[in-house]
């Protein structure tokens, strides 16, 4: 039988249509043709009707103006390509552009798949409650024309290093540079770089970095179109290990021996601000010598020390860092945040271990351990000392040792992550055992974790500093910090976090300090050797009781620290 409706014959059997005259199927063939029509139409209405409602459902979704303010560029598709879950991940500043470039401190411009941590840390991070201010803004941008104009490469620097080989010139050139050595233990490097670069914005010098082993695997470029690294063929770099007090173009050497004329300018200077500088050397932060070092256009920093403080108590730069830093304290925070962005390998390692073990926490505690006592870790008054510090400033809950009480868990609990960063893994791995085999007594869950333990620092080791790198940036991601005195690598972790640590006291004669612990005033770094003179008077004076906002450190009572 022919199945096709339009092929067959017409059925003699009459037919009836709602009403009681008959009809044929003759009579009804073209009815049935135009029922077919109008479906057919309806049916292709109907699907194009749906297939527009969702392009246009998708065209609302997926399309943003650039304007679009809630939109974080770059983040929003990685999210979506990447496949993973950023809802644990704190946004930041209202997840504009001004939280994506820290209130304007970092440029536009850069490549940000070259350096993903650059706009990619402050995700990781709670907005910073300090705001930088207008005048650090505008003096940045400004140096960045600065570094773009008389940089590596460009006729301004290729015409400076003609100076180099001359013992004095008639003419200062276009630009002026100083160069930093890479020098010391990674935190040391850290933030002698930092103080660096707050001397070249002072003086209007363009910053250059000597590689060293490894600056260039730890940190991506931090101004734009043009590099800070030193070039290879740097005439000099072959001196830059045997600096010393004592070399002849140290300035230092130099006004001890009195062959300092103020007649002729000198084509470059060393200046020595290692921890072992003698008196000479610290004339350094003296206004009227700086009127001498003002003049040169090539200077090499050799230093270990964060000497910002100091730079504070010299007359003609104390009223431009008022402007700089309205906010005292905020110096190396908006410093480091500004130059120090780490590689995509580094931040890899960063990014990893937080998704991994910090992201689903509802509060994140770091604790950063150093020991200078000689001998095999752990060590049981370091322990008791840790374990006193967190309990009595309720950072960590204490256990139940006598009872395992029964609870019902009837809400969910809070959980805390610990965050350990040590050479040694005994103290990690004391806490952790705690906090498995007894309850606390709040009932928080506490989780400990700690990424490396090396032995030993192993200063040399491009990877060792890597991992220092990336548990710096780790512990500047947590909630709430305490960090061991005199550690420089604490330093920078609480400076980049923006946190108010407390600090581990020096023990003595292996003996856990009491208190074992108090809160810092600030969170700048505190410079370990400064001078103690008055270069007016010329005498011995104590330059933590000069000025108000320039105090002595909580964990070094001879140091100095901005509050």
């Amino acid at each position: 039988m022919d199945q096709n409706p339009y092929r067959r014959k017409p059925s003699p059997i009459s037919t009836t249509t709602g009403g009681s005259n008959p009809v044929t199927s003759s009579e009804l063939l073209p009815m049935k043709f135009l029922s077919f029509g109008t479906m057919k139409l309806t049916r292709t209405f109907t699907t194009c009707l749906i297939l527009f409602s969702v392009l246009l459902a998708f065209s609302m979704i997926f399309h943003h103006h650039p304007s679009d303010p809630n939109r974080i560029m770059g983040f929003a598709d990685a999210r979506v390509l990447d496949g993973r879950d950023y809802s644990n991940v704190t946004a930041t500043n209202d997840s504009n552009d001004s939280g994506r470039l820290l209130g304007g401190l970092l440029a536009t411009g850069f490549d940000e798949a070259s350096c993903l941590s650059r706009y990619q840390s402050p995700l990781y991070r709670k907005p910073s409650p300090y705001k930088p201010s207008p005048y650090l803004l505008s003096k940045l941008r400004s140096y960045e024309t600065l570094h773009k104009r008389c940089g590596p490469g460009t006729e301004p620097y290729k015409k400076a290093l003609t100076q180099l080989d001359q013992e004095h010139i008639d003419n200062n050139g276009e630009c002026k540079y100083v160069v930093w050595v890479s020098f010391s233990g990674l935190g040391n490097r850290i933030l002698s770089l930092a103080s660096v670069f707050l001397y070249a914005l002072l003086t209007d010098r363009v910053l250059l970095v000597d590689r060293g082993k490894d600056m260039e695997d730890l940190f991506c470029e931090p101004f734009p179109d043009i590099s800070w690294l030193l070039p290879l063929d740097f005439p000099l770099t072959s001196q830059f290990d045997g600096l010393n007090q004592d070399s002849p173009r140290c300035y230092g050497h130099m006004l001890k021996n009195q062959v300092v004329g103020n007649d002729k300018t000198l084509s470059h200077l060393y200046l020595h601000l290692v921890h072992d500088y003698g008196d000479h050397d610290k004339m350094f932060f003296c206004q009227g010598d700086q009127t001498f070092i003002g003049k040169v256009p090539w200077l090499v920093v050799k230093t270990d020390n964060y000497f910002v403080p100091s730079l504070w108590l010299i007359p003609g730069f104390d009223e431009e860092l008022e402007k700089l830093f309205p906010q005292k304290e905020t110096v190396f925070h908006h410093l480091g945040r500004y130059l120090f962005h780490p590689t995509n390998q580094i931040w890899g390692l960063v990014a990893r271990y937080y998704e991994a073990y910090l992201s689903n926490a509802d509060e994140k505690i770091g604790i950063q351990v150093r020991v200078f006592d000689v001998g095999a870790g752990p060590f049981q008054h370091v322990m008791d000392q840790i374990s006193s510090c967190t309990r009595k400033e309720k950072l960590l809950p204490d256990v139940d040792t006598v009872i395992e009480r029964s609870r019902r868990v009837t809400t969910p609990k809070k959980r805390k992550a610990v965050l350990v960063t040590s050479l040694n893994s005994g103290y990690s791995e004391n806490l952790k055992s705690m906090y498995w085999e007894y309850p606390t007594l709040t009932g928080e869950i506490i989780g400990v974790h700690q990424p490396s333990q090396e032995g030993y620092q192993q200063t040399e080791k491009k990877m060792h500093n890597g991992k220092a790198l990336a548990e710096m940036y780790l512990l500047s991601m947590t909630d709430s910090l305490v960090t061991s005195a005199w550690s420089t690598f604490g330093y920078v972790a609480q400076g980049l976090g923006g946190l108010k640590p407390w600090i581990l006291y020096k023990p003595e004669n292996r003996t856990a300090p009491d208190p074992a612990c108090g809160r810092a005033m600030s969170m700048e770094p505190c410079f370990h050797a400064p001078p103690f003179y008055d270069c007016k008077a010329k005498t011995g004076v104590d330059t933590g009781k000069l000025v108000p906002h320039v105090r002595h450190c909580e964990d070094m009572s001879w140091g100095l620290k901005l509050v």
